[in-house]
């Protein structure tokens, strides 16, 4: 049992909110990001292959709906270190229950929660403040060919996002809308 972390399950099948252990004095804190034996518990599979940081200057933006398709799935490790973001997973695993569900958590600099997405899992996020640091662990390295994504503001995904949505990327408002034939990803 962890001592570090603890894990809120979600109503997503292996998607769980990680809730991390903050120790603190009068110099400051330490948190603890990662540690692969403590994460397996709730989900994390194996390595960090990649460790990825991002910033986003402006409240409203939003980045993503990204996700990597077999067999370069991955699993993400989502932590907010600075400011405020409203993270979005839609489950896109062919044959869940669940599927094309979302679930949202804001996540901050102030709460000490990541977002643990498991493979067959769509991410994205709004940033709630100016300024937001992200950072992310991925269990398999970027692959561009296995690539895909869908456009945050498709209807179909019914995504109440609280703000204006603003800042998005040419990438990412070029992802498709979601076809009523799609049946998702294999898991």
């Amino acid at each position: 049992m962890s001592v570090r972390f603890t894990a809120r399950a979600t109503p997503l099948e292996g998607l769980c909110v990680i809730s991390r252990k903050t120790l603190s004095d009068d110099r400051g804190f330490l948190s603890r990001l990662f540690c692969e034996d403590d994460l397996a518990a709730f989900g994390w599979q194996g390595r960090i292959a990649q460790l990825n940081e991002t910033g986003t200057l402006h409240k409203g933006t939003v980045r993503g709906m990204h996700f990597q398709r077999p067999p370069h799935a991955e699993i993400k490790l989502v932590t907010c270190t600075r400011g405020r973001v409203l993270d979005v997973a839609v489950d896109i695993r062919a044959g869940s229950p669940t599927f094309l569900q979302h679930f949202v958590v804001e996540l901050s600099e102030d709460n000490a929660c990541s977002l643990l997405i498991p493979k067959g899992f769509a991410h994205s996020f709004q940033a709630l403040t100016d300024d937001v640091r992200m950072i992310y662990a991925h269990s398999q390295p970027y692959a561009a060919s296995f690539e895909g994504g869908f456009n945050p503001q498709d209807p179909a995904l019914g995504i109440d996002w609280p703000l204006p949505v603003i800042n998005l990327s040419p990438r990412d408002a070029a992802h498709p809308l979601l076809s009523p034939d799609y049946r998702g990803v294999a898991a």
